[in-house]
Parts: C-alpha cells; structure tokens; sequence
C-alpha cells in the first residue's frame, strides 16, 4: 500500500516541499525508554521512517530511494540523516520515539521565548 507523505516547509519561505510516497506503514507509533525519562519526544516523520526503512533496511541507494519516493536523491539523504540524528539523540539522551504517521498534523509546539 502506497501512501503520499505531505510535509511542511521549515520557515516561512520558500516553495512547498514535494509529497513524498510512503511505501510502508510501521504499526509501531511509540517507543519508550527504561526507566522512563523527563525528557520531551523525539518525533520522526513518516517520510525519515521511509528514507531510512529503503536505504539501511532495503540497501537501495539514495538515488533509487528517491525514485521510489519521488523525490530527489538529496531530499532522500536530507530526511535519513535527520531521522538518523533523532534516533541517536533519543538513544544517549533517554527520550521516548513517537512515530508520526503520514497525514497526522504535527504536535502542537510552544513559540520560542522572544528576546
């Protein structure tokens, strides 16, 4: 089953990134350190799930990755570094994993302090 993936932009400018096609749908949503933490959630995207789930678990390059996910090879390498980094964090730091899936808007997040 094939899913589109729409992602937001970071900041305010710029273009609207591209739909990414998700192939695969973990049926995991959490992951919880032991013994629990005070830390707040790492979240990954169901986009860094892909591009990781095809480059590491299914060896492809990035270049077919991105072809599988119709983006481009860069935006493929971009999401699996970020979700490799969210993952490590999450590791060393004791925070729990949430899994957003494709089509869920993202959490809620307080605006940063105004100097």
């Amino acid at each position: 089953m094939r899913r589109l993936c729409h992602r937001r932009r970071q900041g305010p400018i710029g273009r609207p990134p591209k739909p990414v096609r998700i192939g695969f749908i973990p049926p995991i949503r959490r992951f919880d350190p032991f013994p629990p933490s005070g830390f707040p959630p790492v979240i990954l995207e169901a986009a860094e799930i892909e591009a990781l789930r095809l480059v590491d678990l299914e060896g492809l390059s990035f270049e077919e990755a991105g072809t599988r996910m119709n983006v481009s090879r860069n935006t493929v390498w971009r999401l699996a570094g970020n979700a490799r980094r969210k993952i490590m964090c999450a590791i060393m730091e004791g925070r729990p994993i949430i899994i957003r899936p494709a089509g869920e808007p993202p959490p809620q997040q307080p605006p940063p302090p105004q100097p």
